[in-house]
């Protein structure tokens, strides 16, 4: 990757401003096309008639209007700051409806089991592509199966993406707790536990002597950024743990999800660790918007979206760094990653109901009778759930052996799996793939 060009300093933009000239520097100011635009592209753009692109440039910085700072410095000791543009605050009210709780926890199809299974597949989803962002190579099914079956990992990738599974399952168990220094550093543990090749760096920052680790374009070998000297980390961390338990910052009101964005950032600046920084990041966005009351963040993955682009997430980290240390590319960014994760979510729930349905539409149209239909309508909601002759014949108040003559029929379709229970009693549970079961269903059976 190519760093960005640095915009023009400032101090010297402002020998550009003349009285003349300021009524069409400030009405230029406005954002070009409603983007946030970084000086890297909008120098190739056609600045508005009479202004110069740095004078173009200059309006737009004295239209963002006054910074918000935060407690992070940079390496020469400069505050990051970042602005509220109307693009952010769109964002954070979709992002606010969207993470409600409202569209999972209360829908019609998401039941408890349905609602665990959602859980584990997420956890399964983002252990696997936060590992594979920073090099674990395997396939999907082979890793998911890995979980599933709690197999031992056979490899270093497969280490990554087992122990990014057991943090993220982690962080849902001290999502009420505020964040502590020795508990970020055990969050690290548990994601870099026998995947380092020093198995003492898991859990521990970098110490001064130690070359610092930088973060290096593969391709072109380039630099992208330098974190701070080791001897600074302690004291640095410090203060990303108090902002992380923090509710205002100086006094100012920091939006929840504006905040778990600026803490991914911030501990990826730091770079605290040998390796493993960008999981233990992004492990702390998530803690982050768990903790806020984002519960809806149970279900999805941004590693998935960031996977599918992860260029533009290292682009805007440096239009960051590069435009007086500007968090709100970083922001925007972020939002935008959220936004789409969240909306994927509606999307798939909504597929889930009308999929639902159409196999509940099947059902009446087979030979079952209306007592297996039901038991069948029930099954499919609650993959796992265990049925019994009794517990049939109490639903639908009829004889023991009626009630026993439609599970057993359903276990023939091979439409429930049957276990034994005790030495009398046998088990009817809902498969997973029910619905591929009952689409294959034919009336003559």
């Amino acid at each position: 990757m190519k760093p960005p060009v640095s915009p023009p300093r400032l101090d010297k933009l402002i020998k550009l401003l003349t009285p003349e000239l300021l009524p069409t520097i400030l009405d230029a100011g406005a954002k070009p096309g409603g983007q946030y635009l970084h000086w890297d592209k909008l120098r190739h753009l056609t600045p508005p008639d009479g202004l110069s692109s740095e004078q173009w440039w200059l309006g737009i910085k004295l239209a963002r209007g006054q910074a918000r700072r935060i407690s992070l410095l940079d390496v020469r000791g400069r505050p990051f700051s970042f602005t509220l543009p109307d693009e952010v605050l769109s964002m954070l009210h979709a992002i606010d409806s969207l993470a409600s709780g409202r569209v999972v926890l209360g829908g019609p199809v998401v039941t408890e089991e349905l609602r665990n299974r959602f859980i584990f597949n997420s956890l399964v989803e983002e252990a696997i592509t936060s590992s594979q962002l920073e090099g674990a190579s395997t396939t999907r099914q082979v890793a998911a199966d890995m979980i599933r079956y709690q197999r031992a990992p056979k490899d270093r990738s497969e280490r990554m993406i087992m122990n990014n599974y057991l943090a993220m399952q982690s962080l849902r168990n001290i999502k009420d707790q505020p964040l502590s220094y020795e508990g970020l550093l055990s969050l690290h543990a548990t994601l870099a536990r026998d995947t380092l090749d020093d198995p003492g760096a898991a859990g521990r920052i970098q110490i001064p002597g130690e070359d610092r680790v930088q973060v290096v374009d593969h391709s072109s070998h380039r630099i992208l950024h330098t974190p701070p000297p080791a001897e600074e980390l302690p004291a640095r961390l410090n203060a990303l743990v108090s902002f992380a338990n923090e509710d205002n910052e100086g006094g100012q009101f920091i939006h929840p999800v504006v905040r778990a964005i600026i803490l991914h950032f911030w501990l990826a600046y730091e770079h605290p660790f040998l390796d493993g920084n960008g999981r233990t990041a992004r492990a702390l966005f998530y803690w982050t918007m768990l903790r806020r009351g984002y519960l809806v963040f149970e279900f999805i993955s941004i590693s998935r979206v960031l996977k599918q682009a992860p260029a533009k997430y290292a682009r805007s980290f440096l239009y960051t760094e590069t435009d007086n240390n500007d968090l709100t590319y970083f922001i925007i960014e972020q939002l935008k990653v959220i936004e789409q994760a969240l909306k994927a979510l509606e999307v798939y729930l909504g597929r889930k109901a009308e999929q639902l349905q159409r196999v509940e539409g099947l059902l009446r149209r087979s030979d079952l009778n209306h007592r297996e239909i039901a038991l069948l309508s029930h099954a499919i909601r609650h993959p796992g759930h265990e049925y019994t002759v009794k517990s049939h014949q109490i639903s639908h108040r009829v004889a023991y052996a009626t009630a026993r003559a439609d599970v057993s029929r359903l276990a023939e379709l091979e439409l429930l799996h049957s276990r034994r229970i005790g030495k009398k009693t046998l088990a009817f549970i809902a498969p997973d793939d029910l619905e591929k079961r009952i689409k294959a269903l034919r009336p003559d059976k």
